[in-house]
């Protein structure tokens, strides 16, 4: 499966640029967008400074309520983004 290392000033991380039915978007510098191989968005993946190290919040539009619904925080990106292979 091809990766792809998106660099920051103190960040590297390798991120998949597909997962079985799942696409990933570099939205911005901490923002990925997660959508179906057909376009329709499943969520976003936000990488956030902790004291211990960078977490990811995975989240998911509520598009009734337009809110964002957070579905978890994690010490790895893969762990943020398997949570939506089963949400």
């Amino acid at each position: 499966m091809p990766t792809l290392a998106f660099v920051d000033n103190d960040f590297v991380a390798p991120v998949p640029l597909v997962r079985p039915g799942i696409a990933m978007l570099r939205v911005h510098d901490e923002l990925w967008r997660l959508t179906r191989p057909d376009g329709d968005v499943l969520g976003y993946i936000e990488r956030f400074d902790d004291p211990r190290g960078d977490r990811f919040r995975a989240k998911r539009l509520n598009a009734m309520r337009r809110r964002f619904l957070v579905l978890g925080e994690f010490w790895s990106i893969d762990d943020a983004i398997d949570c939506f292979r089963f949400n």
